[in-house]
């Protein structure tokens, strides 16, 4: 069996903020949350066999720089539903900024970013 992806850990200006608009667009659960390194706060945040770790502490810094051409950069973090209108309209209920819509196999697709402007791909494959 390949390996499969267990979770993404990345830094966020406030865990309890992006967790509580995951619950609500992505209909995802904690699953776990505690002190963790250098003095940082850390949710687990996702299904019972994905998670996206999210971590933070007063002082992070958001980055200005482009994550397409920084190695080691976040480019997007990708996620899949049934139906991306409803996904959409609690995107922007949320006040995000939507992106670019694209519509090529295997699936359709959108894209936002949050308050940190980390870029978040919504795709359906159905």
């Amino acid at each position: 069996m390949p390996a499969q992806l267990e979770h993404l850990n990345y830094t966020v200006s406030d865990v309890h903020k992006t967790a509580g608009w995951m619950q609500d667009i992505f209909g995802w659960h904690i699953r776990w949350e505690g002190k963790s390194k250098d003095k940082g706060y850390t949710i687990h945040i996702g299904t019972p066999d994905q998670y996206v770790a999210l971590y933070g502490r007063g002082d992070v810094t958001t980055s200005k720089e482009n994550s397409y051409v920084t190695a080691g950069g976040l480019n997007h973090v990708a996620v899949t539903v049934d139906d991306l209108a409803p996904v959409e309209d609690r995107v922007k209920a949320h006040g995000f900024r939507v992106g670019d819509h694209y519509d090529y196999e295997p699936g359709v697709r959108f894209y936002f970013y949050d308050d940190d402007g980390i870029e978040y791909e919504v795709v359906s494959y159905d």
